[in-house]
């Protein structure tokens, strides 16, 4: 398709989850008085796993039905989970890096997006020596609504003066991440089987493609290796 942009998802798509989501959705949800014990906990956790990939404070406001409760939350996951970061608990999916790095040398650029706060990518970013690793980061925030909506790759698109939504790519592995992607117009819209979701999910939600990984994109889009 020669092209131009890839827009790449990070946990569960670049960057492998381990779990760090759910443990830090049990920390935030304890400053709302849930325990994994209290009997609205399996409810609210089947509700983060479907919305894996979306604005975090969305997905507390919607668990939580108040702002104030929300944000405490917010702050709490956000806390949490920049914690197991920077205690190293993450890495690159394997062959992500790669992937990214022969993107750019074929002259892709590549746009890395998240549902997290900027300050917990940054977090990402700085863990994994990944600042200068792609030519955008991007995270919701005021004008730029998170997944499922359009946003996120619209805004990439327009910072990165991309010429033709026909030769954008969005990689991701969960159904928000398939929907952003067709919202947008992008002609790829792929999901990947390292995170979230399975393959029957990510087709149901329109996925274009599915991979085992985001280390198999390049040669989905013909980038030569």
């Amino acid at each position: 398709m020669n092209p131009e942009l890839a827009v790449l998802d990070m946990a569960g798509t670049t960057v492998a989850d381990d779990g760090l989501v759910e443990q830090s959705f049990t920390a935030a949800i304890a400053t709302a008085g849930v325990s994994e014990s209290d009997d609205r906990y399996p409810a609210m956790l089947d509700h983060v796993r479907r919305t894996m990939g979306q604005s975090k404070i969305t997905v507390f406001r919607a668990l939580l039905g108040d702002e104030a409760a929300a944000q405490r939350a917010n702050t709490e996951f956000r806390r949490h989970y920049e914690g197991l970061v920077a205690a190293g608990h993450c890495a690159p999916v394997p062959g992500a890096e790669e992937a990214i790095r022969l993107l750019r040398a074929s002259g892709t650029k590549v746009a890395l997006t998240t549902g997290f706060a900027s300050g917990t990518q940054q977090a990402l970013l700085d863990a994994l020596g990944w600042q200068d690793l792609a030519d955008l980061a991007l995270a919701p925030g005021p004008g730029v609504r998170g997944r499922p909506f359009p946003d996120l790759v619209l805004t990439a698109v327009l910072r990165l003066e991309v010429t033709d939504l026909r030769r954008v790519a969005v990689a991701g592995d969960t159904p928000s991440d398939i929907l952003t992607g067709l919202r947008s117009g992008a002609a790829v819209s792929a999901g990947v089987l390292t995170g979230a979701a399975g393959r029957d999910e990510l087709l149901a939600a329109g996925a274009t493609h599915v991979l085992d990984s985001v280390a198999s994109l390049p040669t989905l889009l013909g980038v030569p290796s």
